[in-house]
């Protein structure tokens, strides 16, 4: 999510999973909550802005509530009605060269407001949101009127811009606490993928964690830090229900609110991230295996159609389907596939052990198998080479060129890659030719480009 001073990661992926996994929140809960595969990761070629190939994350389908409910609920928002009142109370007013009011003390001491910083966050949403108008060094009433009768639409549309003039103050000192604003907008999405609610102590251990590996805490700041974070959470969190983000649940577990739901999945979805509505990846349940890989080759399907798919069947049939899929595929298929079979446990070993006869797909199986601590024949350096080779088509045939780069890359250091391209060179594998080519047209380092042309040349000569 946008809006967050920390410009490290959300919640470290692994760790998420555990955290939530002290909730006893189900497979399914835990598969969508990050799902670093199936096309998770997207690099734009060519491109250096900053955010290009960063992570895109994965969120479980979510039930929004209906228009007119979240509308009725957004006239209810405390802070929402605070910012009416200070909108009525401000009539027509001076104001500063800044734009704001010139003694926020006396609003404060009018209005029963607590700070000059709550203050100062009224205003701002007052402004920004069109209840007051400022020209010429004068505040007056603003073309927004907030009613009942206002359409669900245009109440929605309000409370999106709130919410997004909330989340910006986290850069200004938002909820009293400099750690929990740095990591606000990642807190956020990570109850938004554990509906039922967080609890506040796995909260921290989650806050705690991300800041010292975002921040590089030194081991004395993260003592302080935990000693206090637990207060500075519980006051952040009453800030958070007073903007109408936050309750807490039947379990006394702080959760999203559903106007708190419906924020943030806009806040994820401005953000490119994968959060859709269960009415949006049901159409997915009932496909079969080979439209739902085709579906997201073709990326007409979000990655969260993967967790829909496979909870409406057995882990058993639906590695079954994958595995006849990916025996006859092509190595974006089996790319695919390889993925969405790693959402599955052991339940789904005696497919994976029948995949053991296929020429294209033992070593994978194998892998998997090995992965869960089943038994599986070994593989020899030359396999996990043809897999490489096969994991690189795979990307290329996807359109991920930039990442099969980097994959590339990940598989030796330095010099040794150019070992790794003559290795490539001699396995027995359809798209040898096709990796070898992408490699001598775009790899950065000239002598693994001039190796894997002269490879290539090679492979196509000995082929012919």
């Amino acid at each position: 999510m946008a809006k967050s001073g920390n410009t490290g990661n959300v919640f470290d992926l692994g760790e998420l999973r555990r955290l939530v996994g002290e909730l006893g929140a189900g497979p399914g809960e835990l598969r969508a909550a990050v799902l670093d595969a199936v096309g998770a990761t997207d690099a734009v070629d060519d491109c250096d802005c900053p955010d290009c190939g960063t992570e895109v994350l994965s969120f479980p389908p979510v039930e929004l509530a209906a228009d007119g409910e979240l509308a009725a609920a957004v006239l209810k928002v405390p802070l929402v009605l605070d910012a009416q009142r200070l909108a009525a109370w401000t009539g027509t007013r001076e104001v500063t060269p800044e734009g704001l009011l010139p003694d926020p003390f006396l609003a404060c001491a009018e209005l029963g407001v607590p700070s000059p910083s709550r203050l100062h966050l009224l205003w701002v949403v007052a402004v920004n949101t069109g209840m007051l108008r400022i020209s010429r060094g004068v505040a007056t009433a603003g073309p927004l009127a907030l009613s009942a009768e206002l359409p669900h639409r245009a109440a929605l549309e309000f409370w999106d811009g709130v919410v997004m003039d909330v989340l910006d103050r986290a850069d200004e000192s938002l909820t009293g606490s400099a750690v929990v604003d740095d990591h606000l907008a990642e807190m956020l999405a990570t109850m938004y993928a554990v509906s039922e609610g967080l609890s506040t102590v796995t909260l921290v251990k989650g806050i705690l964690q991300s800041h010292e590996v975002a921040c590089e805490a030194r081991p004395a700041e993260m003592r302080e830090l935990a000693a206090a974070l637990p207060g500075e959470l519980e006051s952040a969190l009453a800030l958070l229900g007073y903007c109408g983000l936050i309750e807490l649940s039947e379990a006394g577990r702080p959760r999203l609110t559903p106007l708190g739901v419906w924020a943030v999945r806009q806040d994820l979805i401005r953000e490119g991230h994968d959060a859709p509505t269960g009415a949006e990846v049901a159409v997915f349940a009932d496909l079969g295996g080979t439209e739902l890989v085709d579906a997201i080759i073709k990326r007409s399907a979000a990655p969260s159609a993967v967790t829909v798919w496979l909870e409406s069947r057995s882990p058993e049939a639906a590695a079954r389907e994958l595995v006849g899929i990916a025996a006859t595929g092509t190595a974006g298929q089996r790319g695919t596939v390889g993925t969405i079979l790693e959402e599955l446990g052991p339940e789904a070993e005696p497919p994976l052990r029948e995949a053991l006869a296929e020429p294209s797909m033992w070593r994978y199986a194998a892998s998997w198998l090995h992965i869960r601590d089943l038994p599986a024949p070994p593989l020899t350096p030359a396999d996990r080479t043809w897999i490489a080779v096969d994991t690189l088509a795979s990307l290329v045939q996807l359109g991920k060129a930039a990442e099969a780069m980097r994959e590339f890359d990940a598989l030796e250091p330095g010099e040794d890659l150019v070992r790794v391209v003559e290795e490539m060179a001699l396995a027995d594998h359809p798209d040898t030719v096709a990796v070898l080519d992408l490699l001598g047209a775009h790899h950065s380092d000239a002598a693994v480009a001039k190796a894997a042309r002269k490879a290539a040349m090679k492979t196509r000569s000995r082929r012919s």
